[in-house]
């Protein structure tokens, strides 16, 4: 029997797993979950995650040059501009959602990922897939269990050994996964050294997710995950 008889509900990461991003945000440290916490309004996290930039490389600007440059900034990150889709994602979400499969996301992400960018890029609720959970919504994120467990609820309360979590990242998405009870694997799509300890872990790493879809469907998957 195959892994894939068995589920009933798969979640995906989204950056670094359906999508890529280059770069890296300090506020995330600072004010994780988009200022959620800290009662900060997403449109301030933003505001004050691109002076802090400016400021640290060494510009300063007015402030009305600031707003226009901001504005501009600002949309640009809520749109599809600065990710690129894999090409195989698509064609995952929507062969696991034939095969009566619930699809949940799970990131560390503002709303935008949910309402603009991932339908700008091809990935809709509907189609794709059927929730999300966004941690700048819900004010938890990654590598919090509750994160999780709030997805576990949205499929409606599936049991955690019928899921499969699938990541690129040992601590966010492999071990709290696993700890509330999920099948999960991580994917190794830049090839990053730690993918050795990952395997050496005990964990399944594959490199993209047509090799997933082969793992699922045969039938030594039974217990591999």
């Amino acid at each position: 029997m195959s892994l894939l008889s068995r589920l009933r509900c798969i979640t995906v990461d989204v950056t670094g797993t359906l999508i890529a991003y280059k770069g890296e945000l300090e506020m995330v440290n600072k004010y994780p979950c988009f200022g959620f916490a800290a009662k900060m309004p997403n449109i301030v996290w933003w505001k004050t995650c691109v002076r802090d930039s400016f400021v640290r490389a060494g510009y300063e600007y007015d402030e009305e040059t600031f707003e226009k440059i901001f504005r501009r900034i600002y949309a640009s990150f809520g749109s599809s501009a600065p990710y690129t889709v894999f090409s195989d994602s698509q064609p995952f979400l929507r062969w696991a959602r034939e095969k009566g499969i619930k699809v949940g996301v799970i990131s560390n992400a503002e709303y935008r990922y949910q309402d603009v960018i991932l339908p700008a890029l091809g990935l809709n609720q509907g189609t794709e897939w059927d929730f999300g959970v966004f941690s700048g919504l819900e004010g938890v994120e990654k590598p919090d269990p509750r994160i999780y467990e709030i997805a576990l609820q949205r499929a409606g309360n599936i049991a955690p050994e019928e899921t499969l979590h699938i990541g690129d990242s040992m601590r966010k998405d492999y071990v709290p996964a696993r700890s509330v009870g999920m099948n999960a694997l991580l994917l190794d799509r830049f090839r990053t050294p730690d993918a050795e300890e990952w395997r050496k872990s005990g964990a399944i790493v594959l490199p993209d997710l047509v090799a997933v879809k082969e793992l699922l469907c045969s039938e030594k998957s039974a217990s591999a995950c």
